[in-house]
């Protein structure tokens, strides 16, 4: 998996060194078209942008290799949009504003930053999404094909102490205070306030469905059973710090969402094994001790896109 919060952290950092020397963005030339991927411009002016995000990592930053890394980010974001797993403008916003406290500045600071290097809040924004939302596309086609085998299971069991790691089996709910796109901006702050007094009243998993039915634009999706490892991360640490049988709620391209834990439970069967595993991987992939952070599937599926893709430079 392509390891988001780490890219974003390399370009915050070299932003901040950018505002502490002075340094001021190009100027942006007329916004002519440079590419069109499928339909969608690249122009100057995005090319521009990226040159300076580029120089802000101290990575090269000529016209060429701008134009390609926006064409490799339109096409994911355009195959994002196909299979409808965006991230949230939502969960955008509150991206941008950890990595600004992470940098100790308030997202007025982090802006200027970005509009005085010439790179601008939106184009990092949108840099953000693909970053946070291409490996879910990625797991989501490949994650079931990466499966161990039985002679890798019981060789990690061997270096475990033939002992089988041990996980959580959750038995999950997913609770959705739906909100329509044209009402997001007027009515998530009521629906959350909605999501979070239901928590309190939820009757548990085998009368869910006929409590959502008492609320307005409320509907259960049942989940079933899911690992820890399994947990997308931006659910998990929800989970984790539950206290009682839901977590806290979360602001979705949806609605207002929370999840509710019908049951848990520590188990040690082959799939929890393998989940361990594999979850152990991937941490040491992130951490580069078993090559690099660049999901093989990641670029295979980005070639394929490539391939099928119409790609006019100008």
């Amino acid at each position: 998996m392509i390891d988001a919060k780490k890219a974003i952290t390399a370009f915050l950092a070299g932003a901040a060194i950018a505002l502490l020397t002075g340094l001021a963005g190009p100027a942006l030339a007329a916004s002519g078209v440079q590419a069109v991927v499928n339909g969608t411009a690249i122009t100057s002016g995005d090319v521009a942008k990226r040159q300076a995000f580029l120089r802000l990592q101290h990575t090269k930053a000529d016209a060429k290799t701008a134009t390609e890394q926006l064409i490799d980010e339109t096409l994911k974001r355009q195959e994002v949009a196909r299979v409808h797993m965006s991230v949230s403008q939502q969960d955008v916003d509150a991206s941008f504003a950890r990595f600004s406290a992470g940098n100790k500045l308030s997202v007025e600071q982090m802006s200027q930053i970005l509009d005085r290097a010439g790179v601008g809040v939106d184009h990092f924004k949108g840099f953000i999404a693909v970053q946070m939302s291409w490996p879910r596309v990625v797991n989501a086609r490949y994650g079931s094909t990466s499966r161990l085998s039985n002679y890798d299971l019981v060789s990690r069991m061997m270096q475990n102490n033939k002992q089988k790691p041990v996980t959580t089996e959750y038995m999950l709910q997913q609770v959705i205070f739906v909100i329509p796109e044209a009402k997001r901006g007027a009515i998530t702050g009521k629906r959350k306030g909605e999501a979070e007094a239901s928590r309190s009243k939820f009757p548990g998993c085998d009368q869910a469905k006929t409590f959502a039915a008492t609320m307005r634009d409320v509907s259960v999706r049942d989940l079933g059973r899911m690992l820890a490892p399994e947990i997308p991360p931006d659910w998990k640490p929800l989970v984790e710090q539950a206290k009682g049988n839901t977590t806290g709620t979360r602001v979705t391209e949806k609605g207002v969402e929370y999840l509710a834990i019908c049951s848990q439970r520590q188990v040690s069967d082959d799939q929890a094994a393998e989940m361990v595993f594999r979850q152990e991987d991937l941490d040491k992939s992130k951490a580069g001790k078993n090559g690099p952070p660049e999901n093989e599937n990641s670029k295979k599926y980005l070639d394929e896109l490539r391939k099928k893709a119409q790609i006019a430079y100008r």
